[in-house]
């Protein structure tokens, strides 16, 4: 068996969790450069500049990271870190900003820190970034040389965020539990994988047990106990499974069928990634034949506001139309290792099992 090293984010979370920020960059230098979303940068740029504030670390500069996860916006992001002599970059916002941050600072050869504004994705904690094309299609997978330096999650400014993102984080989360355990299913796992896949589980868990309350908490601003075990299940424990789990087993059809669905036109552009890969969770217990756990598992989503139809996605139950979705997912990378193959007409068969389980509601 070959060397293999395993690097976890370590990270601070709280509604100050920002005060802690100039101890872990006074490690990497004492210039910074803090990229990410308009809103975000909004959002969190006063307590950003408030802590860094007389402690002998500068900001160099703040920039928009250019609208969507591109290798050419990746470049400019780190092209803007050498220009203005950045130490390191903080990335800033919800899951295509730090991606943007993360490569760029794997191009520029410094440390990011990540500092999430949305708890949506594992991005802050994840040692990958997704890469799409110009036009929001999937592109391809950045694999980079460990996860951030250190993640700070101030969970003020999470729970202040619209709850669709919250919504959204819960549906991705969800996914890499069942993704793993399928993906995994029938080998002999080493230590990181076996561990990983047994994390995993803890995905689950805190969403059953405080979900509902966290995305309660949320539409009221408050940053309680429940919001704060939902975000860590989010972005830790999710981030910490992929990167112990080797790239293999780290994705399955929930997450290709997201992939799948990204042809259509300006679909990202109305459709949030954890949303669309929870519904896709549905579809893969349909396949894997799981009918007590979809059925669950579907109930708990309608409750949350999850999509639990395609219609709810804008797209309709045409087999003519799911033709060319179905080709793109079953050509995805997350679909390249499975203990079973699984065919365009056995997705197309679960589509139909979770549209079976919406028409009752919908009478």
């Amino acid at each position: 068996m070959s060397d293999y090293s395993v690097s976890l984010a370590s990270y601070t979370i709280g509604a100050d969790a920002y005060d802690k920020l100039a101890a872990h960059c006074l490690t990497c230098g004492k210039k910074a450069l803090a990229v990410g979303g308009k809103t975000a940068l909004e959002k969190a740029l006063p307590k950003i500049q408030a802590a860094l504030a007389g402690t002998g670390v500068e900001l160099a500069d703040s920039l928009w990271y250019g609208g969507e996860c591109t290798y050419e916006n990746i470049d400019l992001v780190a092209a803007a870190a050498g220009q203005c002599g950045a130490d390191m970059i903080l990335g800033v916002g919800g899951g295509k900003a730090l991606d943007t941050a993360k490569g760029a600072a794997q191009r520029a050869g410094v440390p990011v820190f990540c500092l999430p504004t949305i708890a949506a994705t594992c991005a802050a904690t994840s040692a990958q970034s997704i890469v799409y094309t110009a036009d929001s299609v999937f592109d391809s997978f950045y694999f980079l040389d460990g996860p951030a330096a250190h993640v700070f999650i101030d969970t003020q400014i999470i729970a202040e965020a619209p709850v669709k993102y919250l919504r959204a984080g819960i549906g991705d989360t969800v996914a890499k539990h069942y993704e793993c355990a399928l993906s995994a299913q029938n080998d002999e796992l080493a230590h990181s994988d076996a561990l990983a896949v047994q994390v995993s589980g803890l995905c689950v868990g805190p969403i059953r047990r405080y979900g509902l309350q966290a995305l309660a908490d949320c539409r009221q601003d408050i940053a309680t106990f429940a919001l704060e075990q939902v975000v860590l299940a989010i972005i830790v424990t999710t981030g910490m499974v992929s990167v112990l789990i080797q790239d293999k087993y780290n994705g399955a059809l929930a997450h290709s069928l997201f992939y799948g669905f990204t042809i259509l036109p300006h679909f990202e552009e109305h459709y949030l990634h954890g949303d669309v890969v929870g519904y896709g969770v549905l579809v893969q217990l349909a396949v894997e034949k799981r009918r007590q756990e979809l059925a669950e598992l579907y109930q708990l989503f309608a409750d949350m506001g999850l999509p639990t139809c395609l219609a709810d996605i804008g797209v309709r139950c045409d087999r003519e139309e799911l033709a060319p979705i179905l080709a793109e997912t079953l050509a995805g990378a997350d679909m390249e290792y499975l203990p079973w193959p699984i065919t365009g007409e056995m997705v197309l068969a679960g589509i139909e099992q979770v549209e079976a389980l919406a028409a009752p509601a919908k009478v």
